[in-house]
């Protein structure tokens, strides 16, 4: 009989995190279990439950808190241009890394409506920097959303060029800043 290599080592969410994000980049969440993911940490999967209720409550974990994997830009004085460029790059590139996690989230949009994550906070933060009024801040971080979450799954499904798909992009968020600015402007 082996010996596992985790005897004594404690077990931690993080771990859990990052393990049951590895095997659903790599089988989708149909191929996340809660036995293969014991298998994979070395643990009796009696051990995950004291973690986590269940795979769904596990996932719901893994989807809330996609943002806190993400490179969010920071509150530095930047112009809000770079930042909200950089949020939109990270949330594409978390989106094409994960792509498993992000297609059930937008299929679950009950978490991703929690306007407490930290994505939005960011997103709110950005937009008051450009100008936008407190009034508009739901309507517009909405249609930013649902602008960028169409880029991605036009992307994921084919019907944009592969080879172009970071130049796509990049003309995406350049018309989102545009936009924006126009928008703020007619807002004064």
């Amino acid at each position: 009989m082996a010996v596992s290599a985790r005897r004594g080592a404690p077990l931690t969410l993080e771990e859990i995190s990052t393990t049951a994000l590895r095997l659903m980049d790599e089988g989708g969440v149909e191929g996340l279990s809660m036995r293969k993911l014991a298998a994979a940490l070395d643990v009796n999967p009696m051990s995950l439950y004291h973690h986590v209720d269940n795979k769904d409550a596990l996932i719901r974990l893994l989807c809330s808190t996609a943002a806190q994997r993400m490179e969010l830009p920071p509150d530095d004085g930047s112009p809000w241009r770079d930042q909200l460029r950089a949020l939109g790059l990270a949330y594409h590139r978390n989106a094409v890394q994960h792509p498993a996690m992000w297609r059930h989230l937008h299929d679950h949009p009950e978490i991703i409506a929690d306007r407490k994550l930290v994505l939005w906070q960011t997103l709110y933060r950005i937009l008051r920097l450009a100008g936008i009024p407190e009034p508009e801040l739901r309507r517009t971080s909405d249609v930013l959303h649902a602008f960028v979450t169409g880029f991605v799954i036009a992307e994921t499904k084919g019907h944009l060029p592969a080879d172009e798909a970071e130049r796509d992009f990049d003309t995406a968020i350049r018309l989102i800043i545009e936009g924006l600015a126009g928008l703020a402007a007619h807002a004064e």
